[in-house]
């Protein structure tokens, strides 16, 4: 997390500064939070108006270290050129596709659902990939990826289902979301990575 890509910094730094705009808006943002019925509303739009939006300042500087820790591998996977809009793009469309995966499940559910937590789970499922990769992706089947993803998913359910997340003021956690941004995250870095020349390692490749 130190020496983080710009775009990874300012990321970060965006929600705890949004969160303080957030508390002086008239609603507070309640009008830019997804709700599962916005689906059938046809109101797309919270998909991704809601990952400007947190629950508590404690929520948004957990998402904000979080984002620079596991956004920082991400981002310098990409490189410099392209790579600054490539991670902005991968990073909104885990948050909006956790989102929408949290609609599914909860289809037609009234209650509201802010933060940018499956953008962030996003985030750590790509960095599952690269932890030990030497700047390459690892394959979905090696022992450490497997593992760790095994954990961060035990972590997250045992958290939704006790309820309690500090600074969320007994809110209830979306922990639907962060599942399937994770899985967004894990499966699409492949592709992403492959475009860049740094996809797995061929099994017959020689090992320097």
């Amino acid at each position: 997390m130190f020496n983080a890509p710009l775009t990874v910094v300012l990321i970060a730094a965006s929600m705890p500064v949004l969160f303080f705009f957030q508390q002086r808006l008239p609603d507070e943002g309640a009008g830019m939070a997804f709700a599962p019925a916005d689906l059938a509303d046809d109101r797309w739009g919270t998909l991704f108006t809601s990952m400007l939006l947190h629950g508590g300042w404690a929520h948004a500087i957990m998402n904000a270290i979080a984002a620079l820790a596991f956004g920082a591998p991400v981002a310098r996977l990409f490189g410099d050129r392209v790579g600054p809009t490539v991670f902005l793009l991968f990073y909104v469309a885990c948050g909006a596709l956790a989102a929408l995966g949290y609609g599914l499940i909860h289809w037609g559910s009234t209650q509201a659902m802010v933060g940018a937590s499956g953008a962030v789970f996003g985030l750590i499922g790509a960095a599952t990939r690269l932890m030990g990769g030497q700047g390459r992706v690892l394959p979905l089947t090696d022992r450490r990826v497997l593992s760790a993803s095994l954990a961060w998913m035990a972590v997250n359910v045992v958290v939704g289902l006790i309820g309690y997340a500090p600074g969320m003021q007994g809110a209830q956690i979306a922990w639907e979301a962060h599942a399937v941004g994770f899985v967004v995250g894990i499966l699409a870095i492949g592709p992403l990575a492959r475009l860049f020349d740094k996809g797995p390692e061929s099994p017959d490749a020689p090992r320097v």
